[in-house]
């Protein structure tokens, strides 16, 4: 009898457990939990502060010509791009890769395979692996393509050379000396086209950076802006405007460093700062078709940010912080390099510490 007993009150403790648990697994829609009035006020505000945010970060870098000790020559800009790199790390693992495992094996997904199969870290891999091939492919092309001009160049000089010696009546032995001297000078041209430029280099990286950025920048803008939930939207306002700004001066430094022409780096600026703004703007217009829970949403939005942490892991571990922490000039500096060691860990234990609430 007491063994019945026994039984029984497991039997019903079990039973309220799998309840709550499937209450929370719920798959509808939730209750607005307050005013539609009142959350889009917090929206708005989230859009003018995300955006003037992100556009004073990504000039921050550029206002070093204004400023000499905010230029990326001095000491002080390694320290302030090492706590973007943090910030810009901590956003993939912290913010993005979670919140991408969490849509992808959602109880609300009734198709099978993305229940039995890790879809989120192998997109993730496979966005680090294509990241990384574009990036040696396009300096592949950029070398190949200096190499071919150094030649042509050296081509064309020598000729004239040839040329301009037979019309003077110059000797062969002095022809001879002058091809020697341009046979020296293109050793060391194809030396110099032989490696990318740090020019060419950060080209590449502005570019990757922020197409990994605007990935996430849509989806978060997009979630905000349909949400009608003050009380989830208010603590995103402060984490997405920090988030943004520090995101901005790691992206600014690289298009700075690229040497991009000046309508091109404030078109990519523009373009960084306005994505998260235009996503809310989107969320707030889709406020009553978007279904946060469906499978639709739930797929596209964890593929997307599985792909854009896995190209923000990379870029700020490979292009952002192993450059500057493998730089001769750092590591001479033992000083400049405690420095940058403890940004780049308040940078990433700020950002993480966000997550508590956003």
């Amino acid at each position: 009898m007491k063994c019945q007993k026994f039984v029984f009150v497991v039997f019903l403790l079990l039973n309220l457990i799998t309840t709550h648990v499937l209450a929370e697994c719920t798959c509808e829609p939730e209750e607005d939990e307050g005013k539609k009035s009142e959350a889009l006020k917090y929206k708005l505000i989230a859009l003018a502060s995300i955006l003037v945010a992100g556009g004073i970060g990504v000039c921050l870098p550029f206002i070093g010509k204004i400023v000499p000790s905010l230029s990326p020559e001095k000491d002080g800009f390694f320290v302030i791009k090492a706590f973007a790199a943090g910030v810009i790390l901590a956003t993939g693992f912290i913010h993005i890769l979670p919140d991408a495992f969490d849509h992808l094996t959602s109880p609300c997904l009734k198709d099978h395979p993305w229940a039995e199969f890790p879809f989120t870290g192998f997109v993730a891999m496979v966005a680090t692996i294509l990241t990384l091939m574009f990036e040696t492919s396009s300096a592949a092309y950029q070398q190949r393509s200096q190499s071919k001009s150094s030649r042509n160049d050296h081509v064309h000089v020598n000729g004239d050379e040839e040329n301009n010696a037979r019309h003077s009546g110059q000797v062969a032995a002095h022809t001879h000396a002058t091809h020697g001297h341009a046979h020296g000078s293109i050793t060391h041209v194809d030396g110099v086209a032989s490696s990318l430029s740090q020019v060419d280099r950060y080209k590449i990286v502005s570019k990757v950076l922020e197409l990994g950025i605007i990935v996430h920048s849509v989806i978060i803008g997009l979630s905000l802006g349909a949400s009608e939930s003050p009380k989830t939207i208010k603590p995103l306002v402060i984490a997405l405007t920090f988030h943004q700004f520090f995101e901005g001066i790691g992206l600014g430094g690289c298009l700075f460093q690229a040497e991009f022409k000046s309508i091109v780096a404030t078109l990519m600026g523009a373009f960084f700062s306005l994505t998260t703004p235009i996503g809310i703007a989107v969320g707030i217009i889709v406020t009553n078709t978007y279904e946060e829970n469906s499978s639709t949403a739930l797929i596209v939005e964890g593929v997307l940010n599985s792909a854009s942490a896995g190209i923000l892991i990379y870029m700020a571990l490979v292009d952002l912080l192993s450059p500057d922490f493998m730089n001769p000039r750092m590591q001479r500096n033992k000083m400049l390099q405690f420095s940058s060691n403890v940004s780049l860990l308040l940078g990433a234990g700020l950002m993480s510490l966000l997550a508590k609430w956003a």
